[in-house]
């Protein structure tokens, strides 16, 4: 058992400025991963209206560079400083909570994993500075294209913008590492008494999974990136076809993580649908056990189904052919999953609040975005979509249907435990429904224009598909404003909204049993564990009384 030192522990907090600080307290922590994400998040939103602004006519307005970056940093911003460290900031927040103890098992660590965000980000929005221009060559950064010299004025020169897109992704890589180290620990080694593994809640297996998954795949990623950064900055050749290097090792190695970082994206949101759906239908969890089982399949199948991104990069046809069965094969874990939100759901006594709405609506994009990726694992149907606007329809209601909404269902669920007040629950159908509407506008007609031809990365295109882009770009807009309502809903009622109760909403995890917000070291008396897993009706836990003011 990881013991936690007394000394490494604050005062409870007094008030905003404890945010700002170098805080070591977990909950801080998770807190300041939400807003700063949110703001990275709002960030990248900008960018992408840039990009529906440009394409709602066929003729290139942009300077084909500024809009070669411009979708460059759009995808660098919503995987790396949103999507991957915004579910790592619920993970900070609850899983002590859930697992009973009283902090992360390294707070000082947990810190500076945070604290190495604000400057990575900082640092890759600063690339659009430079002379040479933010990154152009996509969030995957293939060479040759990537390491090619630039014109600046009458001399060609190395791209400043590539090499500082390079470093931001390795450092906020870096920060990916600690947090794992720090999740796996915790959860491994500091459960309370009676919290076995097969009693931890399903956010908890979702977290420990992501967590070996970053461990594993982000040292291959940061030694991609290290390699290249070689090649631009000092000559060598190890992507460079020229001098005997071969890029397609690039896309291997950079494949190798970033088909399972769709899990690390991804995995966490599964937990909090799997915490939020059995709350507000009344009924437990349906197939607890299948379902933990099923995450740890996915962590594993998920290394075996890289290549499958690379179907036309001369991909050998047995290759193809290992790569399309093992994608189509981690549809089975995803399917039971599915299936299980679908029975906990069937039947119950649903309360369609805020949550429970993006809950339910997860389930609903996601499958839509995991019929369309068996498609693209299908060789013959990538070939044909391979690089057009089907794959961004793909990619999206995968990682916006299913993470952001995961996301934004996480927020309204536990923001009474973070802040002590409700949520001001007409402003958040309203959120709700123009994020729903406004999503399906933007990435629903995609999937016609990719399997029709359209290209993405492109700032021009034929005439034939400016209809569909109009339409595209009025939901993309419609998205955009969708978050002013969340803003003025999370900002008004954490300063003036609805005081919340321990519990408000009758639920049964270790976090619900404590104050909202909870102590310093959240427990006064850890909590034993007698039963589980959870079901609703039956005395699960023996908890020592805590604070409920």
């Amino acid at each position: 058992m990881v013991q936690i030192a007394q000394g490494d522990h604050p005062e409870a907090p007094t008030g905003w400025r404890e945010y700002f600080s170098f805080s070591v307290d977990h909950k801080v922590i998770g807190i300041q991963y939400l807003v700063t994400t949110f703001i990275f998040y709002l960030l990248g939103g900008l960018l992408a209206m840039v990009i529906r602004y440009e394409l709602l006519t066929p003729d290139a307005t942009l300077d084909p560079n500024l809009y070669n970056s411009v979708f460059t940093i759009h995808a660098t911003v919503m995987i790396f400083l949103w999507l991957v460290p915004a579910l790592a900031g619920f993970g900070n927040y609850v899983v002590p909570l859930m697992i009973g103890t009283r902090d992360m098992a390294f707070p000082r660590l947990n810190a500076l994993s945070f604290w190495m965000i604000p400057p990575g980000g900082i640092l890759l929005m600063s690339s659009f500075l430079v002379k040479t221009g933010a990154a152009g060559a996509g969030w995957w950064s293939y060479p040759p294209l990537s390491a090619q010299l630039v014109a600046e004025g009458d001399k060609m020169v190395t791209n400043t913008g590539e090499v500082i897109w390079l470093a931001s992704v390795i450092f906020l890589g870096t920060s990916s590492i600690l947090a794992a180290i720090n999740f796996i620990v915790t959860i491994l080694g500091m459960r309370t008494k009676g919290m076995t593994l097969f009693r931890m809640p399903l956010f908890c297996w979702t977290t420990l999974t992501t967590a070996c998954i970053t461990l594993i795949a982000t040292p291959v990623l940061a030694g991609a990136l290290i390699l290249l950064m070689f090649d631009i900055t000092q000559g060598t050749v190890f992507f460079n076809p020229t001098g005997g290097g071969d890029p397609v090792v690039y896309q291997h190695m950079f494949w190798f993580y970033s088909h399972p970082a769709v899990y690390i994206m991804i995995l966490p949101a599964m937990g909090i649908i799997s915490e939020v759906l059995p709350v507000f239908s009344r009924k437990p969890l349906f197939g607890y056990k299948a379902l933990a089982i099923s995450t740890i399949g996915i962590g594993v199948l998920g290394f075996t189904v890289w290549a499958h991104h690379m179907f036309t990069s001369g991909t050998p046809d047995w290759l193809r052919m290992f790569f399309m069965i093992t994608s189509m094969i981690i549809a089975v874990p995803t399917g039971i999953k599915v299936f299980s939100w679908i029975a906990t759901v069937w039947g119950g006594k649903l309360e369609l609040n805020s949550a429970m709405l993006f809950a339910m609506s997860f389930v609903s994009m996601f499958v839509v975005g995991g019929l369309s990726g068996i498609m693209l694992a299908s060789v013959p149907v990538d070939i044909h979509v391979s690089n057009t606007y089907f794959v961004v329809a793909h990619l999206h209601y995968v990682l916006f249907g299913g993470s952001v909404f995961a996301i934004y269902a996480g927020i309204y669920y536990w923001f009474p435990k973070m802040t002590g007040r409700m949520l001001n629950e007409f402003w958040g159908k309203v959120h709700f429904y123009t994020t729903f509407v406004g999503f399906n506008l933007c990435f629903l007609p995609m999937h016609w224009l990719g399997t029709h031809g359209m290209p993405r990365r492109v700032a021009a295109y034929a005439v034939d598909f400016q209809t569909l882009n109009v339409i595209v770009s009025i939901g993309g807009f419609l998205l955009g404003i969708s978050t002013l309502p969340f803003l003025f809903n999370v900002i008004y009622c954490w300063i003036k909204g609805e005081r919340a109760t321990a519990n408000p909403w009758r639920a049964l995890t270790l976090e619900w049993t404590v104050s909202s917000p909870p102590p310093v070291e959240n427990f006064e008396v850890l909590p034993e564990i007698t039963e589980g897993p959870y079901e609703y009706g039956k005395p699960l836990l023996s908890v020592p009384q805590q604070q409920q003011s």
